[in-house]
């Protein structure tokens, strides 16, 4: 039930379907709610149970149909994150903005995910637009290594999507009096995908030797999510180079230090396993949209008010404790 591609080939997508087409066959990557209601966020959660062939899969490539939009990707540990951006076909309400462009693909690279092994691959994501018995295709790219498979396969309106070999994952729309729309996934503003701002710091001062940490805090996340985001702000007030070089905290399974950069439309996310350079006499931010700490495997999703002790560690001025201030969502 799966066909094999080869790189380089172009695959003909189709986004929005019929009800009718809802009813095909389970694809090889399917969602875990194949049902969203009108005009709510919503995470789309893609199920990737197996590899290509029994190899591992390496990379996860999402097509994202018209009426999702201001889609944020969760990050995934082990995994590089890159947005492609692009123009929408129609004009959408953001709190009273007007958006044209978002993010129009998503890709999780230069994984490790065993043909023995099940995971998940979740995109938050609003749907807007869309009328209600309409579904919504999200062709889907799974690669490993140098063999591709391709779920982008959709049926024509009234025909058997049964018969499809590859069919793309589909997300039917319900009517729906709209769900709570959320403006950052798992505490993670991506600021460079829908246009936010930064939040202002707040939180303790703490000093290290010629360091001094200030102005920590992290974001409210989502019921459920397993992945959250901090930031502080570290300024090395002597003549010698230090390094962050890990950071823990007893909230988390794994706090990893991040970077993400924006280039030609492109957002990229990806682990810096070395740390951070903080350099004499200068001033390193952690923000949203760009270095910040990722909180993996979440205890219990951080709330507004409450707080998130890490322990930073560097690596001339040692350990140094810290507290973050846990912010809204939206960080006001």
């Amino acid at each position: 039930m799966k066909t094999i591609k080869t790189f380089g080939k172009t695959f003909g997508l189709a986004a929005v379907l019929s009800a009718a087409a809802f009813a095909g066959a389970e694809a090889h990557v399917t969602f875990l709610d194949r049902e969203a209601t009108q005009d709510s966020t919503i995470l789309a959660t893609l199920q990737v149970p197996h590899g290509c062939d029994g190899k591992a899969t390496t990379e996860v490539r999402v097509k994202l149909p018209e009426g999702f939009v201001f889609a944020k990707p969760q990050p995934k540990a082990g995994w590089e994150l890159e947005v492609i951006k692009g123009d929408y076909q129609k004009t959408y309400d953001n709190h009273g903005d007007k958006v044209k462009t978002g993010a129009i693909e998503v890709r999780w690279k230069n994984g490790n995910l065993s043909d023995d092994f099940y995971d998940t691959f979740v995109i938050q994501g609003r749907v807007s637009g869309v009328e209600a018995g309409t579904s919504l295709a999200f062709p889907v790219t799974q690669m490993c290594g140098d063999t591709v498979a391709a779920w982008d396969q959709v049926a024509k309106e009234g025909g058997d999507a049964h018969g499809l070999k590859s069919p793309a994952p589909l997300l039917k729309v319900v009517a729906g009096e709209g769900g709570h729309d959320h403006d950052d996934m798992a505490g993670m503003d991506m600021s460079g995908m829908a246009g936010m701002g930064a939040a202002a710091p707040a939180g303790e001062t703490v000093k290290a030797g010629d360091l001094e940490v200030s102005g920590g805090f992290a974001k409210a996340m989502l019921p459920g999510q397993p992945v959250g985001g901090g930031f502080f702000t570290v300024k090395n007030n002597g003549q010698t180079d230090d390094r962050l070089v890990s950071v823990s905290s007893p909230a988390a399974g794994e706090v990893q230090i991040h970077e993400m950069v924006t280039k030609d439309n492109v957002m990229r996310m990806r682990q810096l396993k070395d740390g951070i350079a903080i350099g004499a006499g200068e001033t390193v931010k952690l923000e949203p949209g760009n270095l910040h700490l990722m909180f993996q495997k979440v205890k219990t999703p951080f709330k507004q008010g409450d707080t998130v002790p890490v322990t930073l560690t560097f690596e001339k001025a040692g350990k140094v404790d810290l507290v973050l201030q846990v912010l809204s969502a939206q960080g006001k």
